[in-house]
């Protein structure tokens, strides 16, 4: 399964530095272009009232990486009727996928996913970052791969609990039982690829199709709007 972004969304940042603009008009959006109806709408994580914009992402996924700017200005940008989700997908084992995805809802059931949610990728991703995967003097999966308890010392060293409450929630039936609705909500989704949005739980948005962050933005609202009528 492809899980990364085309090259229009690699090449992003440069259209944007180059001043590429996008006039938001909702006329423009279509179904099976810009976006696909889900045949059955799956339920809402998020508030009653509000519109959930759903992220399904992995830390392990460099082009998720790349889009946690784009994601900030999505989150800054979202109506009032509108809430930010995640849901971590588990497909690349050997890129250590299903550990990052027990770590986020280990940080859920938490309570500390949201403010460890950038640091996550920063020490993943990040220079000389202590839960890195790859080697950067080879760009190989590095060997051994990060351990559930070095995330645990991770979160730890930055304060957000200690290493035995997040091993224990880590380790707990009902992480595991969070994981496997995970896989099985991603399924739902049809999500062919990571970064993957989905409105209201019945619109999933063709990244493909998109050519700004701009764009991008409008075709939420224009999307949480739908949802909620």
């Amino acid at each position: 399964m492809n899980r990364t972004l085309r090259s229009v969304w690699l090449a992003l940042p440069a259209l944007l530095a180059g001043g590429v603009a996008w006039s938001a008009n909702a006329t423009q959006f279509r179904e099976g272009t810009h976006y696909v109806t889900l045949p059955v709408k799956q339920a809402s994580q998020v508030a009653a009232g509000k519109v959930e914009v759903t992220e399904v992402f992995s830390y392990g996924c460099p082009a998720c990486n790349q889009f946690q700017p784009t994601m900030a200005r999505i989150k800054a940008a979202l109506p009032k009727n509108a809430e930010l989700a995640h849901v971590h997908a588990s497909w690349v084992e050997s890129e250590s996928w299903p550990l990052f995805q027990r770590s986020f809802l280990a940080a859920q059931s938490l309570g500390i996913a949201e403010k460890s949610h950038e640091a996550m990728f920063a020490a993943i991703w990040g220079k000389n970052g202590p839960l890195a995967i790859v080697d950067a003097r080879t760009n190989r999966v590095k060997s051994p791969k990060p351990t559930i308890e070095d995330v645990a010392r991770f979160h730890a060293s930055r304060g957000d609990c200690t290493e035995a409450e997040f091993l224990a929630a880590a380790k707990s039936f009902s992480v595991s039982s969070r994981m496997k609705q995970s896989d099985e909500l991603i399924k739902r989704y049809a999500a062919p690829s990571t970064p993957c949005l989905v409105v209201g739980g019945a619109y999933r948005i063709e990244m493909d199709s998109i050519s700004s962050e701009d764009e991008l933005i409008a075709l939420i609202r224009f999307l949480v709007q739908k949802a909620a009528a």
